[in-house]
C-alpha cells in the first residue's frame, strides 16, 4: 500500500532536518584568537529592588581604541526586552539601583571629566546626568537605603602646594611613603553635593552600609598600597564619621566585611585559621561588631570561601565556595553551622550577589559550552539556575567546541590531584596528539570549569591540553594548599608532571610533543618545570619569578614568601638557602627546552628583571629563547593588539618546536586591508 501524500512530507521533513543538521554541524569551524578576543564578557549584574530587571555590564572589544570597553545593559528577569543603556567610546561601570528602582547610578569618565565620576539614569529614559565632579576617581558607588545620597570612596586630592612642586618638577618622593593619596569615604547627594566622611592617615579599602544605613562596616589600611593590605584591619562607625571602633587586630588580610541585620555582628573572611596564622583557603569569621574575639564558623570546610551575605533575617549566611575545578552556592545556617549546598553543576559561578527585597540571587555561570551569562535562583535554591541572557547562542550554532572533562590522577606521593582536560575538536579515539600543559597563576587559585577561551584555539588547532590543579590550589582543603609552606616546589611541579603522565597514559598525548605553558605562578612553574626536566619541546613563561630573593624587594606584594620560605632574606639567620633551592635561576643550567619569556615593561607584582634573569642566562647557554617586553603593561596584559600578538607568538613558537612548521599570523579586525598577514618561523 502506497504511503499517504502527508506521511510523505512527513519524511521528506524528517531527511530534510536531518541533513540540515548534519550540514550545520559541518560547517562549523574552529576558533580563532580573533573570535575569543571579540568574545564579549557580562559582569557586574545588579537585580532591581523588585526582582523584575537586571542590570549589568558588557564589554566589547573597540580595536581601534586598542582596549575593550564597557557599557550597560538591562534586561527584564524572565530574559526579554534587553537593551542598551549606555554608549560611547568610554567605559561605563559599577550599575547600582536606586532604591525605589526608578534610577542606576553608574561609574564613567565622560567629556572633560579627567576621573571616573558618579552619573545618574532614570530608568524611564533621558539622558544619563553627571552627580559627582570630584577632583579625584569614584570608586565603588553605594546608595544609602533611603535614596536621598550615594556612598562612594575616592583618594584624598593633591595640595595646592603638591600641585605647585608637581608643576615646578619638584618632586622628588620618598618610596611607596609619599608616592599615593590615602583613600576615603564620601557622599553626595541628588543635588551634587558632596561630604567627606573619613579622614586621616589611613585608607578604607572595602566598606558595606548596614541595611538601616546606620552603621558602616569597612577595612581600615595604613595605606593604599598592596604591600599593607596584610595590615588592614576590620572597623565599624556611625554613618556620619563618628564612633569608630577597631573589630579586628591581626597580621592577616581581611576582606568583605558586612554588618549583620541586627547590628551585633560583624562577618568577614580571611585566609587564615582560628588563631590568625596566615596562609589558609579562606574562611568565614563572626565578630561582634563592637569589638571583641572573632570566631571561625566553619572550622574544617574542605572548601575555600569566596563571597558571603547575610540573609535578611541574620539567621543565614549565603556564600559562593570553591571546590577546585567548580564553585558553588551554599547555605550555612549561623547556629547549627549546617550547609545546604543550592547550587551543583561543572560551571564557575561569578558576580554573585543576593537580593533580599526580590528574593532571588543573581550570578554569571560560565560552563563548558557557553561563556559566562546571567542566571537566578531562589533565595531557597530548588532546581536548577534559570538562564536570563543569551548572548552567546551563536557560539555554539557557528564554532566547533572543545570537549572538556574533570581528570584525577595520583601525584608522586599518592595524593589525590584533579585538572581539567580538554579535547582537540575533531578528536578521533586511538589517535595520540600533542598536548599543552598549562599552568594557573596565584598559585593560590584553581582553574574551573568554563568556555576557556584560548584552549578553543588550541582545540581546533589539535592540540589536548591540561590544565592541573596542582600542590598550593585553594579549594581542596588546607593541608593541599599549605603544601607550599616552607618549600614552594615540594610536590607542585611533580603534580603537574605525573598529570601529564596521566593524559599520556590514556592514549590521548603523544609523550613526544608536549609543550608547558602559564603566566605569574604558572609562569613561575614553567621556569621551573624547564630546569627539572627535558620532556617539554618548548615552553612559554608568563611574569614568572626567576630568583626568589631578588623578587622579594622587587615585586609590590610579598605577603606569602614569609609562610613559603619560613623568613624574609633580611631578616637574622635569613632561610637563604630555603629561598635559593627554590628559585628556578639556581637550576638554570639544566635547560634544554627551547623557552619564551613575556612580560609588562611596567609589571609591579612579577618585575621584568625576573624575565630577564632566565632569559639571559638561556641565551648565555645557547638555549633558544626569546624576551618579548609589551610596553605600557602591568602584570596582565590588557591592550588588544598586545593580547593578540601574545597568544599568536605562543603558538608560533609551538608550531616550530613541535612540528618545524610555520605559523600563518592572524590580522586583527580593520588591518584586513593593510598587507598580508605574516607567515614565519620562530627564531
Amino acid at each position: 500500500m502506497r504511503p499517504s501524500c502527508s506521511r510523505q512530507l512527513i519524511v521528506f521533513t524528517v531527511a530534510v532536518v536531518a541533513f540540515s543538521a548534519q550540514t550545520g554541524a559541518q560547517d562549523k569551524r574552529p576558533m580563532s584568537f580573533v573570535d575569543v578576543l571579540e568574545l564579549p564578557t557580562i559582569q557586574d549584574p545588579r537585580l532591581s529592588p523588585d526582582g523584575k530587571q537586571i542590570v549589568f555590564v558588557m564589554e566589547k572589544p573597540d580595536w581601534k581604541a586598542n582596549r575593550r570597553v564597557g557599557n550597560l545593559y538591562r534586561v527584564n528577569a524572565d530574559g526579554t526586552g534587553q537593551v542598551q543603556l549606555t554608549f560611547g567610546e568610554q567605559s561605563a561601570s559599577n550599575p547600582r539601583w536606586s532604591p525605589d528602582g526608578k534610577a542606576v547610578a553608574f561609574l564613567a569618565r565622560r567629556g572633560s571629566d579627567e576621573h571616573n565620576q558618579i552619573y545618574l539614569l532614570h530608568t524611564d529614559g533621558g539622558e544619563a546626568r553627571r552627580l559627582t565632579n570630584h577632583p579625584t576617581a569614584a570608586e565603588d558607588p553605594t546608595w544609602a537605603p533611603d535614596g536621598a545620597s550615594i556612598w562612594f570612596a575616592s583618594n584624598d586630592a593633591k595640595t595646592d602646594e603638591e600641585k605647585e612642586r608637581d608643576k615646578q618638577q619638584d618632586d622628588v618622593y620618598a618610596f611607596e611613603e609619599t608616592n599615593f593619596e590615602q583613600q576615603h569615604l564620601w557622599t553626595v547627594d541628588l543635588e551634587g553635593k558632596t561630604k567627606q566622611i573619613t579622614s586621616g592617615d589611613f585608607s578604607v579599602t572595602q566598606y558595606e552600609l548596614s541595611d538601616d544605613g546606620r552603621r558602616v562596616a569597612m577595612m581600615r589600611a595604613p595605606s593604599p598600597l598592596l604591600e599593607h593590605m596584610r595590615l588592614a584591619e576590620v572597623w565599624t562607625m556611625d554613618a556620619g564619621g563618628g564612633n569608630a571602633v577597631q573589630v579586628t587586630k591581626n597580621q592577616v588580610g581581611e576582606s568583605g566585611p558586612m554588618l549583620s541585620p541586627d547590628g551585633a555582628s560583624v562577618l568577614f573572611t580571611a585566609d587564615t585559621n582560628e588563631q590568625f596564622d596566615p596562609y589558609y583557603n579562606d574562611k568565614i569569621f563572626l565578630a561582634p561588631a563592637a569589638g571583641g574575639p572573632a570566631r571561625l564558623l566553619l572550622a574544617d570546610a574542605p572548601f575555600q570561601v569566596e563571597n558571603a551575605q547575610w540573609s535578611k533575617d541574620g539567621r543565614s549566611v549565603y556564600l559562593t565556595a570553591n571546590f577546585g575545578v567548580h564553585n558553588e552556592l551554599l547555605r550555612v545556617d549561623v547556629a547549627t553551622k549546617q550547609v545546604t549546598p543550592l547550587t551543583k553543576g561543572s560551571h564557575n559561578l561569578g558576580g554573585w550577589r543576593f537580593s533580599d527585597s526580590a528574593g532571588l540571587h543573581v550570578f554569571t555561570r560560565n560552563s563548558a559550552e557557553r561563556p559566562a551569562e546571567i542566571y537566578t535562583l531562589p533565595a531557597g535554591g530548588g532546581g536548577e539556575p534559570k538562564r536570563v541572557t543569551a548572548v552567546f547562542d551563536y557560539v555554539a550554532a557557528q564554532f566547533k567546541i572543545a570537549r572538556q572533562e574533570r581528570l584525577t590522577w595520583k601525584g608522586q606521593d599518592g595524593q589525590t590531584v584533579e585538572g581539567l582536560l580538554y579535547y582537540p575538536t575533531d578528536y578521533v579515539a586511538g589517535r595520540k596528539y600533542p598536548l599543552i600543559v598549562a599552568t594557573h597563576g596565584g598559585p593560590a587559585a584553581s582553574d574551573r570549569f568554563g568556555f576557556a577561551n584560548e584552549v578553543q584555539v588550541y582545540a581546533g588547532k589539535g592540540y589536548a591540553v591540561l590544565r592541573p590543579n596542582y600542590r598550593g590550589s585553594t579549594g581542596y582543603g588546607d593541608a593541599f594548599l599549605r603544601d607550599m609552606v616552607k618549600g614552594y616546589f615540594k610536590q607542585a611541579h611533580l603534580d603537574v608532571m605525573t598529570g601529564a603522565d596521566a593524559v599520556i597514559a590514556m592514549g590521548l598525548a603523544d609523550p613526544d610533543k608536549m609543550v608547558k605553558m602559564g603566566w605569574s605562578g604558572g609562569g613561575h612553574m614553567t621556569n621551573k618545570i624547564v630546569t627539572f626536566t627535558d620532556r617539554f619541546k618548548a615552553a612559554s613563561s608568563g611574569a614568572g619569578a626567576a630568583n626568589w630573593i631578588s623578587m622579594s624587594a622587587q615585586s609590590d606584594h610579598r605577603e606569602f614568601r614569609t609562610p613559603w620560605f619560613g623568613g624574609t632574606p633580611w631578616q637574622k639567620n635569613a632561610p637563604i638557602d630555603l629561598y635559593w633551592d627554590h628559585s628556578p635561576l639556581k637550576d638554570v643550567a639544566n635547560v634544554k627546552t627551547p623557552t619564551m619569556f613575556l612580560v609588562g615593561q611596567d609589571d609591579p607584582r612579577v618585575p621584568m628583571p625576573q624575565s630577564v634573569e632566565m632569559h639571559r642566562a638561556l641565551k648565555y647557554n645557547g638555549v633558544p629563547t626569546k624576551l618579548w617586553v609589551a610596553p605600557r603593561e602591568g602584570h596582565g596584559w590588557t591592550e588588544l593588539r598586545h593580547r593578540l600578538f601574545k597568544l599568536q607568538v605562543e603558538m608560533e613558537w609551538f608550531e616550530k618546536w613541535l612540528f618545524d612548521r610555520p605559523y600563518t599570523w592572524e590580522k586583527a579586525p580593520g588591518d584586513e586591508k593593510k598587507e598580508p598577514a605574516k607567515t614565519t618561523t620562530a627564531q
